[in-house]
């Protein structure tokens, strides 16, 4: 069989782009294959950020973002500053498009093929599309997913918004008055909160405990704290069970509680789009909301991979391109590398940012007897940096062993981001946390808050070692009284 590509890539998810690009650098032939172009993923995250702005300038009525409700209208009308701050969202979502636009892919060696196409076992392995036979050594998806609709009794009938549509409904220039988000996603609770602060009445709904199931449930506690202080009401614990449609109005049934709403939005999980592609034929298995991969990221048929959300997990983009890149290397040449999520940090966007890594306290008390495990906590109002930009609302979290390596990170603060790449570093170079301790930081940053945290794991193995601190007192008692 002659081989048209050294791999072709399926899917126009941003794993996919980066994954291809990542191929022509390495001197390989690629084909991209995208059912259509779509960058609904930039949409999100500049609504976010509009949700950012409308709070810091709250204060600031001649450039904030004001919204105005009336007794004749269940409807809150946004002003012309919120017209404004679509369109400069449109024109941020703009430009990240030119940047992982077809055309700069295709300028770099890229074969962009646009269509819907699917995997032929016979006579070889190949993927047809638009009446093209596509031959590769391997083959790569990245085809994303879209929302997936849970089984609620009345939600069809009663109509609903999803991640994938609401950008289109916020483009009307109207927003519904009440809204119910139904979910425990980061992006549920990233739209939750910025409805809120465009002054919008939002009840967020979770079926579990904690706002999130993997989320450290210290800052589980202070992220929902957080959110009911800006104004959104929070139910735990509560699986919507139906929703109906009486004289106009939506209402939900949520546990114990009947609320009404405007308007809904589900956002409790992603199903991959993976039906059109054949891949029962080619000996590819899927379970439930992911394709089963193993650790080198090959799926059942060992010459087709996958990364991204296809193969389950939250939809970050950090994640799905970490994915990409070992997918891609064992794919062109041999499969030797392996994921390893311990090293792989992710960030929710909410205000203030939550950002966590490795294990949790509870992951590593299983792990590990509890002897061995010490828990460092430190606030963000001990900061110079959040005293003087009033963000002092946050707390870091490490979890480390009595030797000092790192287990993992939980932060729940300002430019938490950014210091969750920081601990990333550190772990995966295998540093101590007593050097974490000694670094001299920027004075003032929000970086100080990991020295000092780091500080508590000295502090600690002093408070649990007596025979140490009766040697310093005895050794510095015995220099006080030294005849000089």
């Amino acid at each position: 069989m002659t081989i048209d590509y050294d791999v072709v890539i399926i899917g126009g998810s941003l794993a996919a782009y980066y994954a291809a690009l990542a191929a022509t650098q390495l001197r390989a032939t690629v084909a991209l294959v995208e059912p259509k172009v779509d960058y609904g993923f930039t949409n999100h995250h500049a609504l976010t950020e509009i949700g950012k702005l409308a709070q810091k300038l709250n204060d600031a009525p001649s450039f904030g973002i004001h919204a105005t409700h009336t007794d004749t209208s269940e409807e809150c009308h946004i002003s012309m500053a919120w017209q404004e701050a679509m369109l400069y969202a449109q024109c941020v979502a703009s430009n990240l498009q030119e940047q992982h636009s077809p055309a700069i892919l295709a300028a770099s060696g890229v074969d962009i093929i646009v269509g819907n196409g699917q995997f032929q076992s016979s006579p070889q392995l190949t993927f047809a599309v638009n009446n093209r036979i596509l031959r590769a050594r391997s083959y790569l998806l990245a085809s994303g997913s879209r929302p997936e609709i849970p089984d609620i009794e009345g939600l069809q009938a009663t109509g609903y918004l999803t991640l994938s549509n609401i950008w289109q409904s916020f483009q009307r220039g109207i927003l519904p008055k009440n809204w119910v988000v139904i979910g425990g996603i980061p992006q549920s609770i990233e739209i939750a909160q910025t409805l809120a602060r465009f002054g919008c009445s939002v009840t967020l709904v979770v079926k579990h405990p904690y706002l999130l199931r993997n989320i450290d449930p210290d800052i589980a506690i202070l992220l929902q704290a957080q959110l009911e202080v800006e104004g959104v009401r929070v139910f735990t614990e509560r699986p919507v069970t139906q929703v109906r449609l009486i004289d106009d109005k939506k209402w939900i049934q949520a546990g114990d509680k009947a609320i009404e709403t405007d308007e809904i939005l589900v956002a409790t999980g992603q199903q991959p789009n993976i039906e059109s592609l054949n891949l029962a034929k080619v000996g590819v298995k899927w379970h439930q909301r992911s394709l089963v991969v193993n650790d080198k990221l090959q799926t059942t048929n060992h010459r087709i991979y996958a990364c991204g959300d296809v193969i389950g997990g939250y939809d970050f983009a950090n994640i799905a391109n970490y994915e990409a890149k070992i997918a891609l290397n064992n794919a062109l040449f041999f499969p030797r590398l392996r994921v390893d999520y311990r090293f792989v940090p992710w960030a929710m966007f909410s205000v203030p940012m939550v950002a966590q890594m490795g294990l949790t306290e509870a992951q590593a008390k299983q792990q590990f007897s509890r002897d061995e495990v010490l828990v460092l906590r430190q606030y963000f109002k001990t900061v110079a940096a959040a005293q003087l930009r009033n963000e002092t609302t946050g707390m870091c979290k490490l979890i480390v062993l009595n030797n000092g390596e790192i287990l993992g990170a939980s932060i729940f603060g300002a430019e938490a981001e950014e210091l969750i790449n920081l601990i990333a570093l550190a772990m995966s170079q295998k540093t101590k946390v007593k050097d974490l301790a000694n670094l001299s930081f920027v004075y003032p940053s929000f970086s100080e808050i990991l020295e000092q945290t780091a500080r508590e794991w000295g502090k600690q193995r002093l408070n649990s070692n007596i025979a140490l601190q009766e040697f310093l007192e005895g050794f510095f008692h015995f220099r006080r009284n030294w005849n000089l």
